[in-house]
């Protein structure tokens, strides 16, 4: 997607708006008109050229295996053989591929949210959560994290809250691992080196240690750049980054029906500062800020999991346990564009600990319950319990005359300088423990009509400590806060699907369901906003997913409807860098999805998708603004467009290979991201305009190695993908320039 440099216009902090996307229309359509016609045209080639059909995917959207285009949930698996093409990295990369899902992401890489049809909410209570092998995570600081040994990553869009509770909204994110293998010893080497000193190295080997009893799997990586942005105070690159990555694996074969797996992955990541700069400012002056104070970001991650699974000839038994610890310690400065004086620092340190299991039975993926010669059931029920306990220790340190300012004591009194002071904003811990239980039952008659429904019953208890106060006490300064609050949450979650098979390769579906998000506690907030309340949603949706020309074409589309209740914001506090989370009322959000890939020949492949999202706060709907100087005001934000939600998203590419020997093919990949306009802030007083992003690889790949160039953002877009409301006197707004034009070589084997 190669949107040229735009520019703000005057009267509000925004991009103009461009018609490049026009310019990619007649493109695509052509595309898709002579794959057609090819299709059609091969059909019946039965030839050694003739185009392989599209493998059938694997899903574990409903917590077992099962074909994704016979499953009723809009679910876009990113699978192995893209991840490799397109050297997917990270989740947002692989995101990309996921219609109606922007993920909210800043350069350092802790903070990741996504948000999938307008549905997203704060790293503390997440509405879209991420799965690693079956384990959630709690709170999204430990959401983002370099994929390595990956087998598939699910992009499922609707509320999941029948079968997984809690903080599925908007849906889910889904990561499964390869698994290990048990017969023969494999592995894969990858390196790339790119511009800004980027280096990616990734290392995995596979095998048996004991012939189909016990395989062990070693992967892991290091990569790193150098920042894009540049700090004019000082000449210095802030944003850089920096990571090591591992997994280790041991799948055991107990017996012929019995599995057991162990999973332990981490990452430690020692990321610079953040690149954060006035909106209007990086605009104009794309990859450059005023810091007087340089920082860094730095995370850690270590999640052991482990599986057990039963495969019986009337019940399948599966449990999963799972572990989190991640630490994350970020410092940065408080003042983001040039001032008078410095304005201080702000050290933050975050921990979270969080244990979760699932215990489930369900019937024997493969027998099915005979009720009558024209009846079949299929059921599952099981029961998941978690506790997680979160720490937050973060000092604003003020440098002195920052907090007194002239003429705060009253007409004709002179100012007082203040000396510099320390304010514990917040020192706090959050306690959580949940659990729950759930059912689902499938109906299918005969072989063609299946009817679903699903209920989950959750529980929750809260309990916080918070304290927010100064080292130097000083009356002007405000009473320091000492709470320990505490309250249980109690929610039940139906869904309802109604599937019907036209054809073994065409099905068109129905469904209802309802979300849940519980209330809690912030770690710091305005007096009188400690607590926040629950929200619930209701999700409808219609579709179609369908297999063509001997499953050389697919085609899915969805249309959907959401109205929640209590919508959960995350809102400034009026302190500098400071968020919480606050009710905001009622809102809703429609739009339709489109899903395409097609196979017109040997080698050649086309996908796209498009997304359109209409999410708008409903009457009454109220939310706090903060000025560019820090006073806030509670506005009436009802009929306003919902936050980083663009208005649209369009994935659109192609592949080919062309065989030039028995033992090598050239190969070229190239496919554009489109951005519809979204806003930054519930007041919709700043977005960022439609923008798009383009792909290109090139390369030849032989039986066990390939080598490519590839290039990133190849139009140079400067767009902002992220930015926040801050008092600096100017627009009122920091954010973040998205990543340049990046470019460079990759080269692996397979052995």
């Amino acid at each position: 997607m190669n949107c040229p440099p735009l520019l703000p216009t005057a009267s509000k902090v925004r991009f103009r708006r461009r018609s490049l996307p026009v310019v990619w229309l007649p493109a695509v359509l052509m595309t898709f008109s002579l794959a057609g016609e090819v299709l059609a045209d091969a059909a019946g080639d039965t030839g050694t050229n003739a185009p392989e059909p599209f493998p059938k995917t694997v899903v574990y959207v409903e917590k077992q295996p099962a074909v994704g285009q016979s499953v009723p949930v809009s679910d876009t698996p990113v699978t192995r053989a893209t991840i490799q093409d397109a050297a997917v990295r990270t989740v947002k990369d692989a995101a990309a591929y996921a219609p109606d899902t922007f993920m909210n992401e800043f350069t350092a890489r802790k903070l990741s949210n996504p948000y999938v049809r307008g549905i997203g909410s704060s790293p503390n209570n997440p509405g879209v959560t991420t799965y690693y092998d079956g384990v959630p995570q709690l709170n999204a600081n430990s959401s983002s994290l370099e994929l390595v040994d990956v087998d598939q990553v699910e992009f499922v869009r609707g509320a999941q809250g029948a079968l997984y509770g809690r903080n599925t909204l908007g849906g889910l994110i889904s990561i499964t691992s390869r698994l290990p293998s048990l017969s023969v010893w494999r592995g894969a080497f990858d390196t790339q080196y790119g511009n800004y000193n980027y280096y990616d190295e990734r290392l995995a080997v596979s095998g048996p240690v004991v012939t189909d009893k016990l395989g062990l799997s070693l992967a892991g990586g290091y990569s790193a750049r150098d920042g894009y942005t540049i700090n004019d105070a000082t000449g210095h690159r802030v944003d850089n980054r920096e990571d090591g990555f591992g997994k280790a694996q041991l799948l055991w074969a107990i017996s012929e029906t019995w599995t057991a797996r162990l999973i332990v992955s981490g990452e430690g990541d020692r990321d610079g500062d953040y690149a954060l700069g006035d909106l209007n400012s990086i605009r104009a002056n794309p990859y450059h800020v005023w810091h007087d104070f340089e920082g860094y970001t730095h995370r850690d991650v270590l999640a052991p999991t482990w599986q057990v699974n039963h495969d019986g000839t009337a019940v399948d038994f599966a449990m999963t346990t799972g572990l989190v610890w991640w630490q994350t310690h970020d410092l940065t400065g408080l003042s983001y564009d040039p001032t008078p004086v410095p304005v201080g620092t702000r050290d933050n340190q975050e921990k979270d600990f969080q244990f979760t299991e699932d215990l489930r039975l369900a019937s024997a993926k493969d027998a099915p319950v005979e009720l009558t010669d024209q009846l079949q059931l299929k059921w599952q029920t099981g029961v998941s319990l978690f506790t997680q306990n979160y720490q937050q220790d973060a000092m604003n340190h003020y440098a002195p005359g920052i907090l007194y300012q002239p003429n705060q004591y009253g007409p004709g009194i002179p100012p007082v300088a203040s000396p510099a002071n320390t304010q514990y904003a917040p020192q706090s811990r959050l306690d959580d423990v949940g659990v729950g239980a759930y059912a689902q039952a499938t109906l299918t008659a005969w072989e063609k009509l299946d009817f679903t429904a699903s209920l989950r019953g959750d529980y929750e208890d809260k309990h916080a400590n918070l304290n927010t106060f100064f080292a130097t006490p000083d009356p002007f300064l405000g009473s320091p806060t000492r709470l320990s609050p505490g309250q249980d949450f109690a929610q039940v979650t139906p869904q309802f699907a109604l599937a019907y098979h036209l054809t073994p390769q065409q099905m068109l579906y129905a469904s209802a369901s309802r979300g849940y998000k519980a209330g809690g506690f912030n770690p710091l907030s305005p007096p009188g906003d400690e607590a926040y309340g629950e929200e619930t949603s209701w999700s409808y949706e219609l579709g179609a997913k369908t297999s063509w020309l001997d499953d050389h074409l697919t085609v899915n589309v969805a249309a959907f409807y959401i109205n929640w209740d209590n919508l959960q914001l995350n809102l400034p506090t009026g302190q500098p860098g400071s968020y919480y989370i606050a009710n905001a009322g009622n809102a809703d959000s429609k739009g339709v999805e489109l899903e395409l890939d097609a196979r017109p020949l040997h080698g050649w492949d086309v996908f796209g998708s498009v997304g359109s999202t209409d999410a708008h706060f409903l009457s009454g709907a109220q939310a706090i603004h903060t000025d560019p100087y820090g006073n806030t005001t509670t506005l009436n934000v009802g009929g306003n467009h919902l936050i980083y939600t663009p208005e649209f998203t369009g994935n659109v590419g192609t592949q080919y290979a062309w065989q030039i020997g028995r033992r090598a093919a050239l190969y070229a990949r190239a496919e554009v991201n489109i951005y519809g306009e979204y806003f930054y802030n519930p007041a919709n007083t700043a977005s960022q305009d439609t923008y798009s992003l383009a792909t290109f690889r090139a390369g030849v790949r032989g039986r066990n190695w390939y080598a490519e160039g590839w290039m990133q953002n190849a139009f140079d877009t400067h767009y902002v993908p992220v930015a926040l409301e801050y008092p600096n006197g100017l627009s009122g707004f920091i954010g973040e320039s998205g990543a340049p034009v990046t470019y460079g070589l990759r080269a692996g084997v397979n052995f």
